[in-house]
């Protein structure tokens, strides 16, 4: 038996680490202007790779926003999920003396597709160029796909629920639908999002496993979705962190409710079978507007997954068309991850934040990079749009078969 009054899990702080912007406010300056940062990669060690073009983050110190005693044992990625996660309280304007009174009510919920491969590779090298002597204790953490979970926790004192999302790109939504549940059974807040760092030799290397990445090494070429020359995604590191909480007791704080977490469903259609995912995207479309209690001409504009690879780029414009029924092609659609890439788990949870600040603003951010489109798509290119938004579509499919839909509902919606 439901509740007569659900609690609605809002959003309340936003927290960026990304390739295009290492605050949210840089963030969303270099979305809404379509600047494409994707370039070749810089990383030591990948220069012989045939993975040539990714999404780095190139502005960010990790000693200016983490301790030293959580640097010398967490890896790269950690590193983003801490500082987003900072960035995401002080948003939320929740400091250590809110969350030091009430630690319980406090959790964490963290998606990870790779974990910490940079972190790893030097251990190993360690142990084989010197031996076992020379490999550090947190070589047994620093890898594992909860080190964010953990560490944030740690750092912070949180003791609620926590959890992790090991998965694919979908997972980082599903992550953010662990955490809409939680606060729905009581918790008051939860730290929640998706960090990835898989440009290091060792993390690449098990990337070119997928045939649906791109190797084209010209940056502004490489990554081109729903058009004719698709030829894979590029990936690229960084994510975002979100403070869900309560809208009591956001309300109860004086703090605004930027978006409510309104309806989520997934599903699972196995690895690269594209053409199947056009039935099992549909399906997960359907069942979040069927919890957020939304029609199909509510959603004002799509942030699709965007793979690029023709037989899934395809499989998710029939999926749209599916869901929304006759009016899926005047509904906008954008893809803002086409200037900085597809970071993963991190890459859904980058577009609900840029989705929250598109409908604070009243303005879509455009798909850097791509012009002749060939899909019934109302594709936003070239420029942002400006439309009023009240409610945003957030799609994400993993390269393992995972789907995964997500409504938000701008400020204090009627999420069930």
């Amino acid at each position: 038996m439901s509740e007569p009054h659900p609690r609605r899990a809002a959003i309340t702080g936003i927290g960026v680490i990304a390739p295009n912007g290492t605050s949210t406010k840089t963030f969303w300056k270099s979305a809404r202007e379509g600047i494409c940062v994707l370039d070749r990669i810089t990383r030591e060690g990948c220069g012989d790779l045939p993975l040539r073009v990714a999404g780095e983050v190139r502005d960010f110190d990790p000693p200016s926003a983490v301790e030293e005693r959580y640097l010398v044992q967490t890896d790269r990625f950690t590193h983003f999920a801490m500082a987003a996660a900072d960035q995401a309280l002080d948003d939320a304007g929740l400091d250590r003396s809110d969350t030091d009174e009430a630690p319980f009510s406090v959790g964490v919920v963290t998606a990870a597709g790779s974990g910490g491969g940079e972190f790893g590779q030097r251990e190993l090298q360690k142990l084989w160029d010197k031996g076992s002597r020379f490999v550090g204790p947190y070589q047994s953490i620093a890898w594992f796909y909860a080190a964010s979970t953990g560490q944030i926790s740690i750092r912070r004192g949180f003791k609620g629920p926590c959890g992790v999302v090991a998965s694919d790109e979908a997972g980082g939504l599903d992550a953010l639908a662990h955490a809409a549940h939680a606060v729905r059974r009581g918790t008051d807040v939860m730290v929640a999002g998706a960090t990835e760092a898989p440009l290091a030799p060792y993390s690449m290397v098990c990337q070119l496993g997928y045939e649906e990445l791109s190797m084209v090494d010209e940056p502004d070429r490489a990554y081109r979705p729903f058009t004719a020359t698709a030829c894979g995604f590029v990936p690229a590191e960084g994510g975002a962190m979100l403070v869900v909480e309560a809208e009591t007791s956001a309300r109860e704080r004086g703090v605004p409710v930027r978006a409510t977490l309104a309806g989520h469903a997934a599903t699972f259609t196995g690895a690269s079978r594209w053409e199947q995912s056009r039935q099992g995207l549909a399906q997960a479309i359907s069942g979040a507007l069927d919890q957020a209690g939304c029609a199909p001409e509510e959603i004002d504009v799509v942030f699709a997954d965007a793979l690029g690879v023709p037989a899934a780029d395809r499989a998710e414009a029939l999926a749209i068309a599916d869901a929304l029924g006759t009016r899926a092609g005047r509904v906008p659609v954008t893809a803002p991850k086409t200037a900085f890439g597809r970071g993963y788990s991190a890459a859904p949870v980058l577009d609900v934040a840029a989705a929250v600040l598109a409908m604070e603003h009243g303005l879509i951010p455009p798909t850097p990079n791509v012009f002749d489109i060939c899909h019934d798509l109302d594709l936003v290119t070239t420029r942002a749009r400006a439309v009023e938004l009240r409610t945003a579509l957030v799609l994400s499919r993993g390269v393992m078969g995972s789907n995964s839909a997500l409504v938000l509902r701008l400020g204090a919606g009627d999420a069930s």
